[in-house]
């Protein structure tokens, strides 16, 4: 088996090349981006901030519906990187399926993020991704300077027109994620 690096969700950021997810493994000055959809992001940063949504988005469902055939998710493991593709998967216990011999999943990364973070369960990265991928954090810290003003932007727009279009749901939930930027800008000063 290949080493595994316990990470964690160190941030998410809006780049010229799309949003990525910054890994970051543990006693190691370094993170792995990793690119995703601007709809995993949102999915990934409710789950961090455990944020109650009045109706279920598909993560919260899959984990609904894992808990009511009493299996849950232990951990994710993003395992390989194949033709600049990541590959993830989720490791499920439960019923038959014990810690010696787990249920796994293939997942993409985006999808695994989202559950991890509402999870609170370990994500693991291969030592072989490090190797290839890892970027020194210093790179980032700029870089997450100008993406939380951009991210508040994007975000502003995006309510103004969820409003303009009667989305009031959706237009709740932007405002919600406004409010979590605003409280990382004030404890960040």
């Amino acid at each position: 088996m290949k080493s595994m690096y316990i990470s964690e969700i160190w941030s998410v950021l809006k780049t010229s090349h799309g949003n990525a997810i910054l890994l970051k493994p543990k006693e190691k000055d370094v993170a792995v981006p990793i690119f995703i959809g601007t709809l995993e992001m949102q999915s990934i940063l409710i789950g961090k901030e455990g944020m109650k949504l009045s109706r279920p988005h598909t993560h919260d469902l899959f984990l609904n519906m894992l808990s009511r055939v009493n299996l849950s998710i232990k951990k994710v493991e993003v395992y390989e990187l194949k033709d600049d593709v990541f590959h993830a998967r989720l490791v499920v216990t439960g019923g038959e399926y014990t810690k010696e011999n787990p249920l796994t999943l293939d997942s993409r990364p985006s999808d695994a993020f989202a559950i991890a973070a509402r999870k609170k369960c370990p994500i693991y990265l291969a030592s072989s991704i490090i190797e290839q991928t890892a970027v020194p954090l210093s790179y980032f810290i700029d870089e997450l300077k100008e993406d939380s003003e951009e991210q508040y932007r994007s975000l502003r727009e995006q309510l103004e027109q969820a409003v303009a279009e009667e989305e009031y749901e959706q237009a709740a939930e932007i405002r919600d994620l406004l409010k979590i930027l605003e409280n990382e800008d004030d404890e960040g000063d």
